[in-house]
């Protein structure tokens, strides 16, 4: 099975609904994101991005229950799919022998 394509920003994405776990939603992904990354993100790329990850089979989403500091209104939560998991897995493997196969010599001195 061929795997789908994944920006680094929905990467990034689909990361971040992992470390969160049941806690992950909207606002506390964009606030990990900022915090993992030190980039501030808009709450509108998350929700495309969330939105793009759930269609292609990636999270899957439910709604949580009302609460009081939002009004009432309730979150909608989301979770890492096993095709998700399969895919991040997938990911860093890749990453991890790319960056074995690189030569030290092929990469310049880091200046401090």
């Amino acid at each position: 099975m061929k795997r789908s394509y994944l920006g680094e920003f929905e990467e990034i994405v689909l990361l971040t609904v992992a470390i969160l776990g049941d806690g992950a939603y909207g606002v506390s992904i964009a606030d990990e994101i900022e915090q993992q990354t030190d980039r501030s993100v808009s709450i509108s790329a998350v929700h495309v991005a969330l939105n793009r990850l759930e269609e292609k089979g990636m999270l899957s989403s439910y709604m949580g229950e009302a609460t009081a500091e939002r009004g009432g209104r309730r979150k909608r939560l989301f979770t890492v799919s096993a095709l998700g998991n399969r895919t991040l897995n997938e990911l860093r493997s890749l990453r991890n022998r790319m960056w074995e196969a690189i030569s030290p010599q092929n990469l310049p001195a880091l200046s401090i």
